[in-house]
């Protein structure tokens, strides 16, 4: 299971779709085969108010937060991080290339004993349910 977090200004939504960020993400990870499709949540918020450096109201940015159940390699983490980072940037490359914008994206573990799950989305997914 990992969580895909994405705020960013929403001054964005001028300047990127948004929803097709999405599914380039949910198609990254997929790619990457350290997570499961049935796993996979993405959300993204618009921030309404947010400053950076000189408050330029021009100024955008976008941050990709990636929370995940211990279990994987370090090595599977940081190919994962690589992959989906290189995907979002991608997408964001006439964003950057065109205006003031900031891209990030971090990956962590959750801890197990502290984050219970229940889900019966796989009985609801075609296929075999991954």
């Amino acid at each position: 299971m990992p969580h895909f977090h994405i705020d960013y200004s929403a001054n964005l939504e001028e300047r990127l779709q948004i929803a097709d960020l999405l599914v380039v993400i949910r198609d990254a990870a997929m790619e990457t085969g350290v997570f499961p499709l049935a796993g996979i949540r993405i959300r993204a918020t618009a921030c309404d108010h947010w400053l950076i450096a000189d408050g330029n109201p021009d100024h955008a940015f976008l941050d990709i937060s990636i929370r995940l159940r211990a279990g994987r390699t370090p090595e599977a983490k940081k190919q994962a991080t690589q992959h989906i980072f290189a995907a979002a940037e991608a997408f964001c490359a006439e964003v950057m290339e065109t205006s003031s914008f900031m891209l990030s994206l971090e990956m962590r573990d959750i801890d197990p004993e502290l984050s219970p799950k229940a889900s019966s989305i796989r009985k609801y997914l075609p296929g075999d349910g991954k």
